[in-house]
This record gives structure tokens, sequence and C-alpha cells, in this order.
């Protein structure tokens, strides 16, 4: 089966520690991609508008499933995007804040939402992955449609604070881990596998025509949905279970490496 889809996580994944990719390498398999009919996906937790501005040359022919699936845009059409109701937003919000350990960024589609009084250290690492967030004094009364949370927490208290989260706020939102100290609440059901579905069934692609590539809880169902689903050489090892292949790690420009073997019809994809 001729691969038809590739789809890619950013952070840790399709991106190395620096943030940064083979730029002129890419472009040069996305033009072989666009040749041989496949299409190509950006699949992360992180915001729309920081997503596109890795991909300038091309924004307005690849999609985007942005916000952990919560938006999800094919050639800048919108296709989908989630809402969380306001009384889950509220009663979410008002859990999230009796845990002083964490820091917390509502995900709306106009823009990205904190707290004036956190630290600026965290603000300036924030900014890095929401090109558009606004400080705010609370989280009431803010216009928008909101898609997901996000949540800073210590490293060492990620596994204890995903349980406290889920036991609290389970039957509303989702908390998923996305690496590096980040928490994402999403929308039951709402994550990157639901959004490529809603992609492949607009371009009438089968889950085993998709590759997929990820490194962290986030990526779970979209690496088992997908027929070859990779996880990175320095992926999580609850993702390294249950992904079916491996790729090279993030800083070895792995996962174009398994992009050249695809479209050069190498193994596992002769």
């Amino acid at each position: 089966m001729s691969i038809k889809l590739i789809a890619v996580d950013m952070d840790g994944t399709f991106l190395s520690d620096a943030k940064t990719y083979n730029r002129e390498r890419f472009l040069a398999q996305y033009q072989r991609m666009k040749q041989q009919g496949i299409r190509f996906a950006v699949a992360s937790g992180n915001q729309y508008y920081q997503l596109i501005s890795f991909f300038p040359e091309i924004v307005d022919e690849i999609a985007f499933v942005a916000e952990n699936g919560g938006w999800v845009v094919d050639a800048g059409e919108d296709i989908f995007n989630c809402s969380i109701p306001k009384q889950h937003f509220m009663d979410v919000v008002r859990y999230l804040q009796t845990r002083t350990e964490l820091e917390i960024i509502a995900c709306g589609k106009q823009s990205a939402y904190t707290l004036k009084h956190y630290d600026r250290a965290f603000k300036d690492i924030a900014i890095r992955y929401y090109h558009r967030l606004e400080e705010v004094d609370n989280f009431e009364n803010i216009e928008d449609t909101f898609l997901k949370f996000g949540l800073n927490v210590p490293d060492t208290l990620v596994p204890e604070m995903q349980k406290l989260i889920h036991e609290e706020v389970g039957d509303m939102l989702t908390a998923v881990t996305t690496g590096h100290g980040s928490i994402d609440l999403i929308v039951p059901g709402v994550h990157k596998a639901n959004g490529l579905r809603l992609l492949q069934a607009r371009w009438g692609i089968d889950d085993s025509e998709v590759l997929a590539f990820g490194d962290s809880g986030n990526d779970i169902e979209m690496l088992q949905q997908a027929g070859y689903g990779f996880a990175m050489a320095n992926a999580s090892d609850v993702v390294k279970s249950v992904a079916k292949y491996r790729a090279p790690h993030n800083n070895e420009e792995g996962v174009l490496n398994i992009i050249e073997k695809a479209l050069n019809g190498e193994a596992p994809f002769a």
C-alpha cells in the first residue's frame, strides 16, 4: 500500500531541540510528495499561529491539526474546531487555580490567555509556543472559542498532576502529556487522530496509507491509527510501546530520514 498522507508532530519530532529543521531538505522532499500525490499535515499541540510560522513557503498548501486536534485547517480553509462549553471552562478554571503548582494557558481560537501575575520567565517561554498570547487579570468574561488548556507543570510532578487532574475534571476534559513539563487538557475524543481522520475523509485516504511521527503522550492515538506509526528514538517509553516503527532521534533529522525512505519506496514502505 502506498503512502498518501504524512503527518508530523513538531516539538521533539520534526523539530530539533533548537526548534529548527533542515528547511532545504524538507522543501525538496515536499516537492517530491506533491509529485507522488502525498499530502502533508502538521499535527501538534501547539497554537495554529505558531505552527504556520515554520512553513511560510507552503502554508496555503498543507494541512494543520493544531491545538491537539482542536483546530483543523486544510490549505487555509477551516475544517473543524471544537469548543469547550462555558460551564465546563469555568469549572475547570476554578479547580486548576486551586493547584498552585500549575501555570495555566487558556487556548482560544483568537488568542491564548494567561494570567498577569505569573512569573515573567514562564511567559517568556510560553510566547515561543503561543504567537498570540494575552495577559489577563482573570479567565472570566473572555469572548473567544476555547479549544483546550495548556498547563505548565514541574517535570517531576507531571505523572502525579495528570492523575489528580483526571480524577477531578476527567468527565469534562482529558489530560495528556505533551513533553517537557507540559500537560494539555483536551475535549474527550478531540485529539490528533480525530483531526487526521477528518482530513482523511475529506481526501479519501485510508489509515493504512498514513505515515505519522510522534514522541509524546498526545501522539499515541495518532500513532496507533496510522498504518505506519513511527515513534522517535527520543520518544517516551509509553509512546514506543504503542508505535509499530522507530525513527532516528529528532536531533538527527529522524523524520526526514524516514520520509526519504517512503519517497524512495524503501522498507518498510516497499
